[in-house]
């Protein structure tokens, strides 16, 4: 008799014994869905980031060159360092950085207001994949960011009664100043001195 009870709790224990290991098989595949769903996600938001902060840079370096152009007239800096005095064209710029990272851009602008920046939208070229959650299989993710341009320094424009042939002191964020010479203008700031680009937050 203890024998025929001992296999038939054998008998009943494997059932069980299946279905605890075909429910950590289930959860397993879950949390891989899961994973994948993320990853796919995070692809997405990655090339949207550098898709917004390539089109960015692009006009910061273009809004330096405007400054160096105008750099003997002092009225014009703080225009310039608003974003004004440039076409906002970075979105070849943006499209290039989006199929570095396996995406495509779906929208590209200039945003309104201050600080002057871009808001880009990528997809991923790349779908979710196999996957446990049905419908998903073909799903592509989509991210936004927005890469702002702001001045990195600050002047103050001479009084009236001031020489005008001397030039404004830069002061910088990073605690550096800039006393420019209007008669030797061979060391000027250069974009990464002007102007800090950032994803806003």
């Amino acid at each position: 008799m203890t024998g025929l009870t001992g296999r038939d709790d054998s008998g009943q224990a494997f059932p069980i014994y299946i279905t605890v290991v075909a429910g950590l098989l289930l959860l397993a595949f879950a949390y891989l869905a899961v994973g994948q769903a993320a990853a796919n996600r995070n692809g997405a938001q990655t090339a949207a980031d550098a898709a917004a902060l390539a089109a960015a840079l692009d006009t910061r370096d273009k809004l330096t060159d405007e400054w160096v152009q105008n750099v003997l007239d002092p009225t014009k800096w703080r225009d310039i360092f608003n974003g004004l005095g440039v076409g906002f064209d970075g979105c070849a710029r943006a499209n290039q950085l989006a199929a570095q990272n396996d995406a495509t851009v779906l929208s590209c602008g200039a945003t309104a207001g201050l600080p002057p920046g871009y808001q880009v939208e990528a997809q991923t070229n790349k779908t979710v994949g196999d996957s446990i959650v049905p419908g998903v299989e073909d799903k592509q993710s989509t991210e936004s960011a927005i890469a702002v341009i702001e001045p990195a320094c600050d002047f103050g424009l001479p009084g009236v009664g001031a020489d005008p042939d001397v030039l404004p002191e830069l002061t910088c964020e990073d605690g550096s100043k800039w006393t420019l010479d209007p008669d030797d203008l061979t060391d000027l700031p250069g974009p990464e001195d002007l102007f800090d680009v950032h994803l806003a937050d």
